[in-house]
């Protein structure tokens, strides 16, 4: 896996064979770092990244310049590579180790961009409930954005929060914003 771009644009990083992850394709997240660059300036950006695994996609908002990170995850390898991986870095990544849902129930915390990346074999079901939680908790900013990577083969177009997709290969990344009725 490497940083397509910021300050450590290029640097690869090798995740330990042992964590149960499925990072984010190289193709995939170019791809939705070129949408989220056309809404936001990266470096006033707080950011929850959920399911965590390698950190991948927190380090890519780090590198970018995003100040407030926070990486969850539930499985104490990927917890502690990330840990060590953000402070050989010195990324601004606040790590911690949780269930998802948990989580989601019990933080404060609102934030501009909400990044979700469950296991692909997930039911819609279990998908779906990462965006009720989001909305339910009013977790985004104003204008924030909640975005689930999840394979072809689920839909969550019938979300009543949901507002757009982008295919890269096998992954979609599932766009949802919080209704202008609020």
């Amino acid at each position: 896996m490497r940083i397509i771009s910021g300050t450590h644009k290029a640097r690869r990083i090798s995740a330990p064979k042992k964590l149960p992850v499925r990072p984010t394709t190289d193709i995939a997240k170019e791809g939705l770092f070129n949408i989220l660059n056309n809404y936001y300036y990266f470096s006033g950006l707080s950011v929850l990244d959920l399911f965590t695994g390698t950190g991948n996609i927190s380090y890519e908002f780090a590198s970018r310049g995003s100040r407030q990170i926070t990486s969850v995850d539930g499985n104490y390898n990927c917890v502690k590579f990330v840990d060590k991986t953000s402070k050989e870095f010195d990324f601004p990544i606040d790590v911690i180790k949780s269930d998802v849902y948990t989580y989601l129930e019990k933080v404060k915390q609102s934030y501009d961009i909400i990044f979700a990346d469950p296991p692909y074999d997930f039911e819609t079901i279990d998908f779906e409930k990462i965006a009720d939680l989001v909305f339910k908790n009013n977790l985004l900013n104003e204008e924030g954005l909640l975005v689930i990577e999840h394979s072809k083969h689920t839909s969550l177009e019938d979300h009543p929060r949901f507002s757009y997709l982008k295919k890269y290969g096998g992954s979609v990344f599932s766009f949802f914003e919080a209704s202008e009725e609020e």
